[in-house]
């Protein structure tokens, strides 16, 4: 029964992938170089959100399987490919080629979008590739695009290449965690899970997300229901956007309960932003119960708080708005009057953003936090922080820092998918490599940087002490947001780049 289930998997990806790739844009598949674009295309018609992914490893094994190609899948989905050395490179150390499978879904606030069932539409806007009102997983599908190439590639010269493709990175990095690479032979690896070509990627934050549950207690009370919504907000990646002051629609929507009660009664029956604990939620809404003799004084007292942070945030949020909609008379239970102000204290003073920029690399950010979801449930709140730094010390400050906060209220805190930083290394061959050989293809140098985004290069160093990785990637932009997009001609002119330091012997 197994095997015909398995069976019936493969035909019914491989006759999507082909009907995919048949209706592809033509103007892509003209741009298209050694099929970059047709394997990404073809991935794309495959949901893959965290925790959905059988699909996508499914898809990887039957790719290895068609090729002849060594391959292993785990329980946790993650599958590795081997594609054994060409002739002349039998001796020379093997190198990891390493991504992730899974991508952030999020769409448009009224898309129709299934991410469990339906495949991302891809747009071409000049040298511009992105999706149709949701998010393109260029974040880390390109990765995939370029492994799959390169093993498709009977005329590359290679040693020993091992490709590693990782479950669940979005979500915590489960897949990574669960990896046994101990029958692999890398001595050197290349991530390439990274947005910005012509850098060269040498440490990133470690990270965790802390989630704290506060009990409520509600009343019982007749009025008037109204739903107030902010939205406009430019959110983001919680790592790499972090530093450009992209406001949080859960921490804005806090400050507006908080100001308001200065202004008007009401009680609070809803509160709800943000979906991804990593994402920088665009989007809040509240529910309230107020008198309904009061509505016109509540309307218009939170059209002036609005207009003042509008004002406050015109070069930053531009695009900030926000609704008021009438939802009818009942009787309702909002959060008794205690439960709401221990919630809205909880919320105020929960620390967001920016903490701590290095001391050591001007522009880099040290350590940060994101409020990504909050949520009111019949008995309780629920609140995740996304935490990264590149001090061990110091993110295990901040997360303790949430744990008396939350405590102090009589609530609970737990820590969940927490990862390490991956440390610089001062002597690398790897990185001496991509150096030289940019230089000579580009006349100018490869710039060395770390990043405030957590990559899987910390956790596979764990598991493979001596290492050498470096990470590259093409140009992308907004990933995490329904207007991630990604570069064509950087996205090729990396992938000749990746040809060329796999083909050229690295030597001592």
């Amino acid at each position: 029964m197994q095997s015909f289930v398995c069976k019936t998997i493969y035909e019914d990806i491989i006759f999507r992938i082909r009907k995919a790739w048949c209706i592809m844009d033509k103007l892509l598949e003209q741009m298209d170089y050694k099929g970059i674009f047709k394997y990404f295309s073809e991935i794309s018609k495959i949901p893959r959100g965290s925790g959905n992914e059988v699909e996508i490893s499914e898809y990887l094994v039957s790719f290895a399987k068609s090729r002849g190609l060594e391959y292993n899948k785990d329980s946790a989905n993650n599958v590795i490919i081997i594609k054994e050395a060409t002739p002349g490179y039998e001796n020379e150390s093997a190198i990891m080629l390493q991504g992730h499978m899974d991508m952030v879904c999020e769409k448009r606030k009224e898309g129709t979008h299934d991410f469990l069932k339906d495949g991302i539409k891809l747009l071409v806007d000049g040298d511009y590739l992105h999706a149709d009102g949701t998010t393109l997983g260029a974040d880390n599908g390109i990765a995939l695009a370029y492994m799959l190439a390169l093993l498709s590639d009977k005329d590359l010269k290679h040693p020993r290449i091992e490709v590693v493709i990782t479950s669940d990175e979005e979500v915590g990095m489960n897949g990574a965690k669960a990896l046994d690479l101990s029958f692999l032979k890398a001595e050197y690896m290349i991530n390439l899970d990274s947005e910005e070509e012509g850098y060269l990627l040498a440490s990133c934050a470690g990270g965790l997300t802390g989630t704290s549950t506060l009990p409520i207690k509600r009343v019982n009370e007749d009025g008037k229901r109204i739903k107030i919504s902010i939205g406009g907000l430019k959110g983001g990646h919680s790592g790499m956007d972090i530093v450009h002051n992209r406001t949080n629609a859960n921490k804005l929507l806090a400050r507006l309960m908080f100001d308001l009660r200065e202004k008007a009664s009401y009680g609070v029956l809803n509160m709800e932003g943000g979906f991804k604990d990593n994402v920088i939620p665009r989007e809040a809404f509240a529910e309230l119960v107020i008198s309904s003799e009061d509505y016109k004084q509540v309307s218009d007292s939170i059209g002036e708080i609005m207009q003042i942070y509008k004002k406050e945030l015109a070069g930053s949020e531009p695009d900030l708005e926000y609704s008021v909609e009438d939802l009818g008379e009942g009787q309702f239970a909002p959060l008794h009057p205690m439960s709401f102000e221990k919630l809205l204290f909880l919320l105020i003073q929960t620390p967001c953003g920016v903490q701590v920029m290095s001391s050591d690399i001007e522009g880099l950010v040290e350590s940060s936090l994101n409020l990504g979801i909050f949520r009111i449930e019949e008995e309780q709140a629920v609140i995740c922080n996304s935490v990264r730094s590149s001090k061990s010390s110091y993110k295990h400050y901040i997360s303790s820092r949430l744990d008396y906060l939350i405590n102090f209220l009589g609530g609970e805190y737990i820590v969940r998918s927490e990862y390490p930083a991956w440390e610089f290394r001062k002597e690398s061959k790897l990185r001496e490599h991509l150096q030289k050989h940019y230089k000579e293809m580009y006349g100018k140098e490869m710039k060395v940087e770390a990043i405030h985004a957590g990559l899987e290069c910390g956790l596979i160093a764990e598991k493979m002490p001596g290492i050498d990785i470096v990470s590259i990637g093409p140009d992308m932009s907004r990933v995490h947001t329904i207007d991630e997009r990604v570069s064509i001609s950087s996205t090729i002119r990396v992938y000749q780049f990746l040809e060329r330091i796999i083909e050229q012997k690295i030597r001592e």
